[in-house]
């Protein structure tokens, strides 16, 4: 059950970081970027890979922009930040 509360904190700390100015959500997002993995990976292995998948789907759709930027970074491209 740590796990599910865990996962409502995460949702709920991403969402406050979003309504945070831009500049702002540099630190926070770069956390919750990397803590969204493990909680996936947990969340398939303690209740089930679909409830994992969703999560992954969930994940990628709010972290969409972040993750095209580290993509284009990843192939040598130098992207824009926004202002």
């Amino acid at each position: 059950m740590t796990l599910v509360w865990l996962s409502i904190l995460w949702v709920f700390a991403a969402v406050t970081v979003a309504m945070l100015p831009l500049r702002s959500q540099y630190l926070p997002g770069v956390i919750l970027l990397i803590a969204a993995p493990v909680l996936i990976v947990a969340i398939g292995v303690t209740h089930s890979w679909a409830f994992a998948l969703l999560a992954l789907l969930a994940f990628l759709s709010m972290f969409r922009n972040p993750l095209r930027y580290l993509w284009a970074r990843l192939r040598g491209q130098k992207p824009e930040l926004p202002k």
